[in-house]
């Protein structure tokens, strides 16, 4: 992208602009970067938080506890026993399931660095309702930006979405949009070539058809870019606010499980000694 921008900026003797476009770009994306860190730190401590002090009250308290009916010989309910399971299980096999968990990770990783496995995960990616819509706004938004700057920088058109495709993380979308640049070498309109992809949002389409009959492309395809950057900022918003408190409410109904598994047995000895 840089190298070709900077290309094209030398040949058209505006290399300072370019370079300003360039300025413009990098900090959108970092920009956009740290706002999803920040989005993503909070709700990653509190899932942290929640896992450890559940591991903590099945591994340390639960234990001490609950043993002491099963010396008495009590019978105990069905909860408390699944609890007993839960807590004996963590103790056994804990370090083995976060072994496990670490291995598959990286497997995984290894994994994607194959084309034909990281292709057939996108594509199941781009189904997966919030996180599909996600990935689709990050990518369609970093293509439009991308292809804007490329086009106001005098690049050809089907070079530019060439180098466009190239920044996507998505792999499926990059073939969608290697076979759209073949639809538009073809005679195709831009707008026409995307809109078989299936994967540009309608207002984006419009935005992209409006810029070709004006000639203003390079304009509507940077409006476009920030209409998604905005939806996807929001969506984001949204759905990390109903997220926390989903969250706490299942962190609050574990503990309140694990809390009656265990008064249960007492109020039933209690029952007992009071008969």
């Amino acid at each position: 992208l840089f190298t070709s921008m900077v290309a094209a900026g030398e040949k058209s003797g505006h290399l300072d602009a370019v370079l300003n476009r360039l300025a413009d770009y990098t900090e959108q994306r970092q920009h956009m970067r740290s706002q999803i860190m920040q989005a993503l730190l909070y709700p990653a401590i509190l899932t942290f938080f929640a896992v450890a002090v559940i591991s903590i009250l099945l591994a340390a308290v639960v234990p001490q506890i609950v043993g002491q009916f099963e010396h008495m010989g009590q019978s105990l309910p069905g909860s408390t026993l699944f609890l007993i399971a839960a807590s004996e299980f963590l103790r056994s096999y804990g370090l083995l399931v976060v072994l496990a968990i670490f291995l598959a990770i990286a497997g995984f990783k290894r994994a994607l660095k194959k084309p034909a496995f990281k292709l057939k995960i996108d594509t199941r990616q781009l189904k997966l309702g919030l996180i599909g819509k996600v990935s689709r706004g990050l990518n369609t938004a970093r293509f439009a930006r991308t292809l804007s700057i490329l086009n106001a920088s005098a690049v050809p058109l089907l070079e530019a979405m060439r180098i466009s495709a190239d920044v996507l993380d998505n792999s499926f979308m990059r073939q969608s949009i290697a076979e759209a640049t073949l639809k538009v070498r073809e005679g195709s309109s831009l707008k026409n070539a995307l809109e078989q992809t299936k994967l540009f949002p309608p207002m984006m389409l419009h935005m992209i058809a409006s810029g070709e009959k004006s000639g203003q492309l390079d304009g509507m395809l940077e409006r476009a870019a920030n209409t998604q950057d905005r939806e996807f900022e929001t969506l984001v918003t949204v759905s990390l606010k109903v997220f926390e408190p989903v969250l706490v409410a299942v962190m609050a109904g574990i503990v309140l499980f694990i809390v009656m598994a265990i008064l249960q047995p007492i109020l039933a000895l209690n029952n007992l000694v009071g008969g």
